[in-house]
């Protein structure tokens, strides 16, 4: 009878407290144990001489802007593998079945191992890539592998099995390098207490380990089951390589994430040698290859996980924390040119005229420091801000500086900078209402669990200042709206978010975010709560999809002209005059509905929205603004372009509105633009 142990281990009958001396590094105990994993990898149990057995994987391409939250699949890929195994290290692999989707433009080819499984551990040196990743690192259970590792004995626990006669124990023993200048591994391994054979190994590099310099990191989590009582052989695996350019720091990832899991186990099945004969990893022609082979569908790790860091990686990074390692695991340059989007480094509106920035960034061993500097020419004054930002798999904290930081009014963005900027150019729209902050603001995340509710904590001490007209017509003749006025002052805020992040990929999920702002400008107080509650529904390769949003809130004491509602045109209500509605309370239902149109690079859209601001106390008198008089409605269709990147909507208010065109990108991508 087949036994397979279910991993990431997800029942914990007990858990042994070790006694002090055996938590040290390179304690006698831990060194035994340490051979005793080597032996069981050199001599496997004499009773299996061969197994064959079936493999199917997930690989997904997607991008990843670190600390938003912010992932964008690219592509996704299926593998069906067929898997052979003799004694004593013979190994081979068939792909028997694959297909794949793109939900962007992409060339991406992986290397074949990125499509297999790993069989015999690696063997005694790790290689990916083909040798192109990493190459010759020594495994932590190779031959002298106390040369180059220190070891730690960090837990003892009994694993329930669900058919296993009898619970598990294992040994957890955590890995490090002695020395991180050297290619190595970092992680823990489970060890089998009355085999020493290894149950769980998840590890990641020491950046020196990587060969290819656009490599950032890479983590890698091998889980074995039990077959037949006896046998631990490969049972699910994961794997994870993330790259940026080496010479730019754009805060944006390229994530290569992979899921195998191996099942239907044929063991001691007599496999001549012969077979073994030729490449490791064969390919079948295309027309050899079929879908017959899946039993999930091609999205069914975006269904069930998302685009999220797995359990497993989480857990590694709290482990590689609790080593006190204190150089950076990365194999990025520390120092590098920074730009946080396209309109850091140019942009062009009726305030500043034409602005031109840069920055660098610096990546420190538990934080990154990052700074940017500008010349706004219209106001003739300088930009600067200077950044700390440290993330760990709970918690985040980042502090910033700054000195005529660009504002907008408004609970949310017009235009992304980019598109503003070719929209003030070409057609003398400028979806900006702008003032200028100088001061500071810091925030502290947690993340319990590192699951899908985070809380956020945050402060701002600032003096904020009018922006004026630099720029009152456009390139052909068009006329800028005014600049509006705020209330000057030193602004000091508190604000509390509590939200539900949500979850990449098909089926129905829903996310949220409650926010409280407390503050103070110039002698006036408020008090600002808001909600969002946002529902999407997504089909299988994202052919079609849905999304709802409610937004609500109040702003309760002195009516500060910054913190006041609004709605109105692109990115609230379109059909409408662009903020033309002002609200100390407001309220914004929208939704959407999308589908392909038979290639990715044409999706049709239909859209509603329906708005309405109540204004209790005036608003400056200088703002072409009113309440909404009732609920305030709009409907719009349109199409989305090469894989929905570029939007072209046309929307008609229904109450007293007009006919308005928009153009917007896919809302993943606002952020670099």
């Amino acid at each position: 009878m087949h036994t397979r142990a279910i991993v990431p281990l997800l029942l914990l009958a007990a858990a042994t407290p070790l006694a002090g001396q055996d938590r040290g590094w390179n304690g006698e105990r831990v060194m035994r144990l340490v051979q005793r994993a080597r032996e069981a990898r050199a001599l496997p149990d004499s009773g299996l001489t061969s197994y064959r057995a079936d493999a199917e994987g997930h690989v997904y391409f997607y991008l990843d802007r670190e600390g938003t939250g912010q992932r964008v699949l690219v592509k996704a890929d299926q593998v069906a593998l067929e898997i052979f195994w003799r004694r004593p290290h013979f190994t081979k692999q068939r792909i028997v079945g694959r297909r794949d989707e793109s939900v962007l433009p992409n060339e991406m080819r992986y290397h074949l191992d990125h499509l297999t499984v790993v069989q015999n551990e690696f063997g005694d040196r790790i290689e990916l890539g083909g040798g192109d990743e990493v190459r010759g690192v020594l495994h932590p259970a190779a031959l002298h592998s106390d040369t180059l590792y220190a070891f730690r004995l960090a837990d003892s626990l009994t694993l329930s099995l669900p058919s296993a006669p009898q619970p598990i124990r294992v040994y957890d023993v955590q890995f490090k390098p002695k020395r991180t200048d050297r290619p190595a591994v970092i992680g823990s391994m489970y060890l089998d207490r009355a085999t020493g054979a290894i149950v769980r190994l998840s590890f990641t590099f020491t950046p020196v380990s990587y060969i290819d310099p656009r490599l950032q990191e890479i983590r890698i989590s091998l889980d074995n089951g039990l077959w037949q009582g006896r046998y631990w052989l490969p049972d699910e695996q994961r794997l994870e390589i993330r790259r940026q350019v080496p010479a730019l720091d754009v805060s944006v990832s390229s994530v290569i994430a992979g899921s195998f899991r191996i099942r239907n186990y044929d063991l001691n099945d007599s496999i001549p040698v012969r077979f073994f004969i030729g490449p490791r990893i064969v390919v079948l022609p295309s027309s050899a290859t079929d879908t017959t082979h899946f039993h999930t569908g091609l999205m069914a790790g975006l269904q069930a996980h998302g685009l999220a860091e797995p359990p497993d990686f989480q857990a590694l990074k709290r482990t590689v924390a609790r080593m006190a390692i204190r150089e950076r695991l990365n194999g990025l340059p520390r120092v590098r040119p920074h730009f946080p989007s396209v309109s850091s480094a140019v942009r062009y509106d009726r305030a500043e005229a034409l602005y031109l920035g840069a920055g660098a960034s610096y990546l420190g061993d538990d934080a990154r420091l990052d700074g940017t500097l500008g010349y706004a020419m219209g106001p003739g004054h300088l930009h600067a801000a200077l950044g700390l930002h440290a993330d760990m798999p709970d918690h985040s904290f980042a502090a910033e500086g700054y000195a005529n930081a660009l504002r907008d009014l408004g609970q949310r963005p017009g235009s992304p900078g980019a598109l503003n900027t070719l929209s003030a150019l070409l057609g003398g729209t400028d979806q900006l209402d702008p003032y200028y902050a100088t001061g500071g603001h810091a925030q502290a995340g947690w993340r319990p669990g590192a699951g899908r509710w985070r809380i956020t904590a945050s402060a701002t001490l600032e003096n904020d200042a009018a922006a004026a007209l630099y720029v009152s017509t456009g390139s052909f003749g068009h006329r800028f709206r005014p600049i509006r006025s705020i209330r000057e002052g030193r602004l000091a805020e508190g604000g509390l978010r509590l939200e539900r992040l949500v979850r990449d990929g098909p089926g129905l999920d829903w996310s949220g975010g409650l926010d409280l702002d407390v503050g103070t400008l110039d002698g006036a107080h408020y008090v600002r709560p808001t909600l969002t509650l946002d529902a999407r529904l997504r089909a299988d390769e994202d052919r079609a999809a849905a999304d709802a949003r409610l937004s609500a809130g109040v702003l309760a004491g002195d009516a500060v002209p910054q913190r006041i509602f609004l709605l109105g045109g692109v990115g609230t209500l379109p059909g409408y005059p662009f903020r033309a509605f002002a609200g100390t309370a407001f309220a914004l239902a929208e939704a959407e509905a999308s589908h392909t149109l038979g290639t990715p690079l044409l999706r049709a859209r239909l859209s509603a929205a329906a708005g309405w601001t109540r204004l209790d106390s005036p608003a400056p008198p200088d703002w072409p603004v009113t309440g909404t008089g009732g609920v305030r409605a709009s409907l719009g269709a349109g199409i989305g372009l090469f894989w929905d990147m570029l939007r072209l909507d046309l929307y008609r208010g229904l109450d007293r509105g007009t006919w308005q065109f928009v153009l917007s990108v896919k809302p993943e991508l606002r952020g670099v633009l």
